[in-house]
């Protein structure tokens, strides 16, 4: 069995406040024992949090260029949902928070998903899956 591993997902940000404030009317809480002026943990669950980065902050870390998240995009980051009706829903929120509508709706069948960008541009997959349909 392989070792558990916790993830740690950095992203950058314009404004800490304003992208906590986002992230925070989608239902998600902070880490304040790693939650400063400079960065903020939007825990995900147990073993997962998004570590969200001033850009000075973020560039202590890295030699390349911050990603213009207006023009290119940096990954696709997916969350996982418990229903239909809960994609939908979380991306409203996004949306009616300050995101903007990503992709269109899909549906698989046995996977549903939507998706937004959010304050900072950064691309965000919302899916249910139902395993029980999952072809093959």
């Amino acid at each position: 069995m392989a070792t558990p591993r916790m993830l740690f997902v950095n992203l950058s940000v314009k404004e800490l406040d304003k992208t906590k404030a986002f992230w925070t009317k989608l239902g998600f809480e902070f880490n304040p024992q790693f939650t400063d002026d400079n960065a903020g943990c939007m825990v995900i669950n147990d073993q997962c949090s998004v570590m969200l980065l001033t850009e000075k902050f973020f560039k202590g870390f890295t030699r390349k260029q911050i990603c213009d998240t207006s023009t290119s995009s940096e990954g696709l980051f997916a969350l996982s949902c418990t229903s239909r009706d809960e994609v939908d829903a979380l991306v409203q929120k996004a949306v009616d928070a300050g995101g903007q509508h990503a992709v269109d709706k899909q549906d698989h069948g046995w996977m549903y998903g939507w998706s937004f960008y959010d304050i900072d541009g950064h691309h965000w997959e919302v899916v249910f899956m139902d395993m029980s349909k999952m072809p093959g």
